[in-house]
């Protein structure tokens, strides 16, 4: 990856004038069968943005319960943009008929609702994937309700690896869909929205507007690529991975919040600080997400052996 982004060729991306930066849109938007696409310094302007251009101030955003967009976005939904954000559901997910219900009568007292916001995989859930199905039909109600549609795919292709589902297939009910390239892809940096041809001048000038216009971008978009060319597939061994460290967790005594899906899942500590601090010393980079919750993750630089190793020193700590 480093030698990619050392090689590329690279231009003006505010002119639209990066080669590199241009095949890595052109790459996303083929994979999730959109349009075209953009690329962004983060998953949280990225997201940001997409939010920005599909709703005006004072609108009423729907998204599941502690959803990033609203957790782990420094407020930035009201802050750029000016909109509240509705949470339902659990565990990542929400059903057809609770979108319905969220959703605000025509009514001049009430904010007007006008964004369903979909996390897939969902990331303070434990990187749980929004099934397949009820996303269909949650998405088709969202669409007789007249409301806009964005997924915050940072995940995206560690779901459609779980579900056994293109990510193009997963996308597709949605206006515009986040993809990130720093978290189990493994780039250094960026992500990318792909949309419509309608939405994209909208949400280029909220990236500039948001500080992402960036010059000679293409050894960051080189990373993206090589990403997309190598880490997509191996993704599973992340998952693999996961799933190791939590059989091993719970055999520890460590009770789990739910089996891995993907490659988070959370399991509770009753002596958090005293366990977290034994974990720095020992060199185990977990962190809690919450009193007493802990969020573990695996990545392409998390290998098998890796597991193994944390493992063993996680029992040498003990319970505490």
């Amino acid at each position: 990856m480093r030698e990619a982004m050392a090689s590329a060729e690279v231009g003006d991306d505010v002119y639209g004038e990066d080669p590199t930066v241009n095949r890595l849109q052109e790459r996303v938007a083929e994979l999730l069968s959109k349009p075209c696409a953009l690329f962004f310094p983060s998953g949280t302007m990225a997201n940001q943005a997409c939010l920005h251009v599909q709703t005006q101030p004072g609108d009423v955003v729907i998204g599941a319960r502690d959803c990033h967009i609203l957790r782990y976005e420094s407020g930035a939904a009201s802050a750029l943009s000016g909109v509240q954000i509705k949470t339902l559901g659990e565990e990542g997910s929400f059903e057809a008929d609770e979108v319905r219900h969220a959703v605000h009568p025509r009514d001049a007292h009430l904010a007007h609702t006008s964004l369903l916001a979909v996390e897939n995989t969902h990331n303070a859930a434990g990187g749980r994937v929004f099934p397949p199905d009820v996303l269909r039909s949650v998405c088709e109600a969202a669409r007789e309700i007249g409301l806009s549609l964005h997924l915050d795919g940072a995940r995206l292709f560690n779901a459609a690896i779980a579900c056994g589902r293109p990510a193009a297939e997963l996308a597709a009910p949605f206006d515009t869909v986040s993809v990130c390239l720093s978290k189990g892809l493994g780039a250094p940096v960026g992500s990318v929205v792909a949309t419509s041809r309608d939405l994209l001048p909208a949400l280029h000038r909220a990236r500039k507007r948001f500080g992402g216009g960036m010059r000679q971008a293409g050894m960051l978009a080189a990373a993206g690529i090589h990403a997309l060319d190598h880490h997509v597939a191996r993704l599973a061994e992340d998952h693999a991975n996961a799933r190791r460290l939590a059989e091993g967790l719970e055999k520890l005594g460590f009770p789990l919040e739910h089996p891995p899906e993907t490659n988070i899942f959370m399991f509770h500590v009753r002596e958090a600080a005293r366990f977290h601090e034994a974990l720095r010393k020992h060199a185990v980079w977990i962190n809690p997400l919450e009193p007493g919750r802990f969020r573990a993750v695996t990545h392409l630089d998390v290998s098998a052996q890796d597991v193994e190793d944390a493992l063993e020193r996680i029992a040498g700590i003990g319970l505490l």
